[in-house]
């Protein structure tokens, strides 16, 4: 009978070789447990951020097992700071993201933060390429951001 133990063995180590692993519950402060995370504001010139944000927001509340109703909020708003040139010639591009943050719990503002990033990328062989370039590297920083607020926001 040491069938059972041997097969339980090789699920785990299955498992643990297909990416999945195990992680803390995220728990924020104030006591949240559950946040829901409000639309975020754009108030930048890079139309559809706001959205960009917020799905990566909701997506790494939801891998932490924390998305839902339960008396918290995520709210802010997210700025930009223009791409520009950052080497000769225009080869490679830099763009910053600023987002305000706010977790609210019961009414109350129970942790708050401005989290800023900048990604560089490479132009393309034609401005729609470059564009392309120019919404992942805004889209890296989405997620990024969304991170680094979660670690923020822990108890």
């Amino acid at each position: 009978m040491r069938l059972a133990p041997c097969a339980a063995a090789l699920g785990l180590a299955a498992a643990a070789g297909c990416g999945y692993g195990f992680s803390a519950r995220w728990a924020g402060k104030g006591g949240a447990d559950r946040v829901e995370v409000r639309p975020i504001e754009n108030l930048s010139s890079e139309p559809g951020l706001g959205p960009v944000v917020t799905d990566a927001l909701r997506t790494a509340i939801a891998r932490r097992g924390a998305s839902g109703e339960g008396g918290a909020t995520l709210e802010g708003e997210v700025r930009t700071r223009p791409p520009a040139p950052s080497s000769p010639g225009g080869a490679t591009w830099s763009i910053g993201v600023q987002l305000k943050a706010k977790l609210v719990v019961d009414g109350h503002a129970t942790a708050e933060g401005t989290f800023t990033r900048e990604a560089e990328y490479l132009s393309g062989a034609d401005p729609v390429e470059t564009e392309g370039r120019r919404a992942l590297a805004l889209r890296r920083l989405a997620d990024d951001i969304a991170l680094e607020v979660l670690a923020a926001f822990e108890r």
